[in-house]
């Protein structure tokens, strides 16, 4: 009986392709989604507006009209570029606070870099 085994060859690897692989992916710059105060929006707009685009629970809800009441403005999400830009326009196109008669439309919403 004879012994037949075969050496494997490992395919080499091009050291600058050894590097790429280390590397980590980038990860992209984060951005908050600013809600700016008005008059002629309620704290139940805001409540209903952050359970609905957000998914906060009503006390987190109730935390940002309150913030954006006292400060005039309040960060709601901090994320990616893409994910900021769509929440942004979500709350633009939330709608009228049906519970005031002065109200026209929708809360004002931006995007800005987060900063370190």
């Amino acid at each position: 009986m004879s012994d037949h085994s075969a050496a494997v060859a490992e395919p080499e690897v091009a050291p600058e392709e050894q590097q790429r692989s280390d590397r980590k992916p980038k990860r992209q710059p984060p951005y908050h989604v600013i809600l700016w105060d008005d008059t002629d929006h309620s704290y139940d707009y805001v409540i209903s507006m952050m359970k609905q685009l957000f998914r906060m629970p009503i006390e987190k809800g109730y935390q940002i009209a309150k913030e954006v009441d006292k400060s005039g403005r309040a960060i709601c999400m901090t994320t990616t570029l893409e994910l900021a830009e769509l929440k942004r326009d979500q709350i633009h196109a939330f709608g009228k606070d049906e519970r005031l008669d002065r109200c026209k439309g929708s809360m004002s919403a931006t995007i800005e870099p987060a900063r370190g």
